[in-house]
């Protein structure tokens, strides 16, 4: 026990933490942090509804869906944009680079984890006409 290091424990929180942030497709509950080294966060997606169809250029994903059906478009290794129907109980995962899109088949909830919400998300093809997700426009989206 002596080989443990000491930390300080007024840096320790037992809070909750919650943050819903209201999309057009959607919603997401971000269940990390800000200030984490990393996001997690339970992407709710309406029947029908489509995530923009984006890229990162400083964030990788994966996903796990939890209930209702959902699919991805996403970029393969020839560069081609194919469509994958996310199975319940296995996990997906995307690198910086690659083009993605989320689609809710039928209402669905799909857990991400990814590295910090940083750089540009580019949205090269959206439904609600949304611009790019700069640092400064993610602010402004969630600062409700």
């Amino acid at each position: 026990m002596d080989d443990v290091p000491k930390y300080d424990a007024k840096d320790f929180s037992i809070d909750s933490y919650v943050k819903r942030i209201d999309k057009p497709w959607g919603y997401e509950l971000h269940w990390a942090p800000d200030s984490a080294p990393y996001m997690g966060k339970i992407i709710h997606i309406n029947a029908g509804a489509r995530l923009s169809l984006q890229v990162h250029d400083a964030k990788q994903e994966s996903w796990l869906l939890i209930s209702g059906e959902a699919a991805v478009i996403w970029e393969d290794i020839t560069g081609d944009l194919v469509e994958t129907i996310l199975e319940m109980g296995k996990g997906y995962s995307t690198k910086i680079g690659q083009k993605h899109r989320l689609m809710g088949v039928t209402d669905c909830d799909i857990v991400e984890v990814s590295t910090p919400e940083l750089g540009t998300t580019w949205r090269l093809d959206d439904d609600y006409a949304r611009p790019h997700e700069t640092p400064q426009q993610r602010g402004i989206e969630r600062s409700n």
